[in-house]
Parts: C-alpha cells; structure tokens; sequence
C-alpha cells in the first residue's frame, strides 16, 4: 500500500473513508479546437502562435474546470494540447522522425513515428502543461506520460538492436522529464503502458524500465501505472514487483471477466479500477457504479481504491464524458457513507509487498 496518496484527501472531506476519484487522461476536446487547429495550419490564415496557444490554453482551462465541476479530487486538463499518445512525444525527442501515416485500422490511420538515431531528451514535454493546468485549479493535477515500452513497440525501430535496449533509452528519458515536472511541483505522475498487456512476457522490459524512471524521484510523488485492455493473466502477480504506488486497470469494459486474476496472490499496490466503460456512450447510474466500485474492494480495502474511468474518455460525446465523472463522483462518495455507517463489509485488510 502507498504511503502518499494521503497528500489527495481534500481538506473536510465528509466521510471518514476515503475513495481517491480521478481520471486517466485524455476528455472529448471542444469542437472548436478542431476548427482553431486547422486555421493555425493554413498559411493563408491570419492565425498565428500567439492565437493558437492562447486557443489551447482556453481549452485547457475550460475542461480542468469542468473536471472540477463533477467534483474529481485529482484532476487533468483532459490532454487538450496532445494529439496522440505516441506522436505527441515522438515529436519531441531527438533520434524520432515521421514519413506519413499507416492504416492502423478500418478507415483509421495513425502517423507513426520511426527511431533513426539514439533517441536523446531536446525539450520538456509537459512542464508548461502541467504548470498552466497547476495554475488554473486548486486542486491536485496528474500528468500521464506515454510510457517508454509503449513508445519503443508502437514505433518503427530502424536504429536500436531491439525493443528492449530502445525502451530503457527512452525511460531515461522518461526519467528526466518525471524531474523537470517534481521540480515544477507535480506530485502525481501516471505512465501509460496500454501495450504491456498484449504483448507476452515483455513485463521484465517495463519493469527495468519503471526502475529507471523512479530512479531518484523523492518518495512523495506518487507514481502510477496506466494498463488498458489486454489478458492481465500474463502480467500478474509478476508486476506487483513494479516500483509503482498504483495500478490504473481496464476492467468495466469487459464486464470485470478478469477481477479474479488479481485477488490470489494478494494485491500489495494501490488499485484504480475502472468503473465507467470509456468505449460505451451508454451514462451508467450511480447505482450501477457503486456496484462496480464494491467488486475493486473485493480486490483491496478502501484505503488502497482509486476510482477512475476505464481509460481516456476523448471518443465519446462530451456530455456524456461530463456525466459519467459527475456519477462516478456521486457513486464514490456515497459508497464512502456506506463504509461509514458499516452497510458495506469489507473482508481485505491492507496489505504491502513487504507483508
């Protein structure tokens, strides 16, 4: 169990129990970014740098806010300046270069990067994010950071002898930019690893890699790991051995097939458990989210449960992306006053990878 998600209790938070409510990362952008981002583009437009920051500073500023508003007690600015997990950062490490996109899927097409040379750190990436988003709430902010192993495997590799050598250069990257953001004040950090779970046997390379990127950072930053989809089977109990506080899981979107995968052995991390499918325009109840929230505590007890969508909600309609972190928020809350009054029994008791 993590000793340093205390620091995200709000001050006079209602009930005794506590329930950490969050997001994973990325929220529906508002329509006009789209409009903005392609008069930014066209030279003939009378649309320069100083606009278009200004554009992605509204944008950032109006979803933190609406974070605010459904009432999550660590919040994101809904990653309204990146445009894809891999490409975003691919574009601001020295050694990446682009030669057009690839079809990824159906119609869907993706810009993929290549690695030509060593790949070396030329500027932060999320510094200015992080210290705007900081700036404009006074509450908690997490950065997620696309992970080194996901950087490394979702990229043509034409300069490395493998994957493995090309994702520990890259967490060292990772590392240096984790720094420059507790420097900044960041105290919550989410690496997102969504290829972990569907490649077998390369969690020994994320682990190494999750070494290098906490090497040096000071014990009350906590640090998360983001899996999303995949057969967890092939990654657990093996990454409790991570050095992580917490583990961002996919599992309302598969119906919690795989809850029991990490019950046996016991779950020594902290656990966010996604309780809203992030792929299904459909608004859950709060009924039906505090019975999702009371399968994570078959898994751990409440003072190791984060609650958290199930991935980035950016593909669904934003009021419904609003109305799912409102009834997560309510569901959250309510399932702390049943703990209180003792009308939830909670078998697991805390437990460290050291017990």
């Amino acid at each position: 169990m993590s000793q340093n998600r205390d620091q995200f209790r709000p001050e006079n938070h209602p009930n005794d129990h506590f329930l950490l409510t969050t997001v994973v990362g990325s929220y529906p952008k508002p329509k006009w970014v789209d409009r903005v981002s392609d008069l930014y583009e066209d030279p003939d437009a009378d649309f320069g740098e100083a606009e278009w920051q200004e554009a992605k500073d509204d944008a950032a500023r109006l979803i933190t806010d609406e974070h605010e508003r459904a009432g999550l007690d660590v919040v994101v600015d809904g990653e309204m300046r990146r445009n894809e997990m891999v490409e975003y950062f691919a574009h601001r490490i020295d050694g990446y270069e682009f030669n057009g996109p690839v079809k990824v899927w159906g119609h869907n097409t993706f810009d993929k990067p290549s690695v030509v040379s060593d790949v070396e750190y030329a500027e932060t990436w999320l510094v200015d994010e992080y210290e705007f988003t900081a700036s404009v709430s006074d509450r908690p902010v997490k950065v997620p950071i696309t992970g080194p192993y996901t950087l490394a495997n979702w990229s043509f590799n034409e300069a490395y002898d493998d994957t493995e050598s090309l994702a520990h250069d890259l967490a060292d990257l990772v590392n240096t930019e984790v720094e420059k953001l507790v420097e900044a004040g960041a105290r919550y950090i989410q690496i997102d690893e969504p290829a972990l779970a569907t490649t077998p046997d390369d969690h020994a390379i994320v682990g190494e890699c999750l070494e290098r990127i906490v090497a040096g950072i000071p014990d009350d930053v906590r640090i998360g790991l983001h899996v999303c989809y995949g057969d967890y089977s092939r990654i657990y109990p093996e990454i409790l051995e991570f050095p992580v506080d917490e583990f961002d899981l996919e599992l309302a979107n598969g119906d919690y097939d795989q809850l029991d995968v990490f019950k046996e052995p016991d779950f020594t991390a902290d656990l966010a458990l996604g309780v809203v499918d992030a792929h299904d325009a459909t608004v859950e109840s709060v009924a039906e989210i505090k019975a999702n929230i009371q399968k994570g505590l078959e898994v751990v007890p409440p003072e190791q449960l984060t609650v958290s969508p199930d991935c980035g909600v950016k593909l669904l309609p934003r009021e419904v992306a609003y109305e799912k972190m409102t009834n997560l928020v309510r569901a959250a809350r309510e399932v702390e006053q049943e703990l209180d009054a003792g009308e939830i029994e909670v078998e697991k008791s805390a437990v460290t990878a050291d017990d």
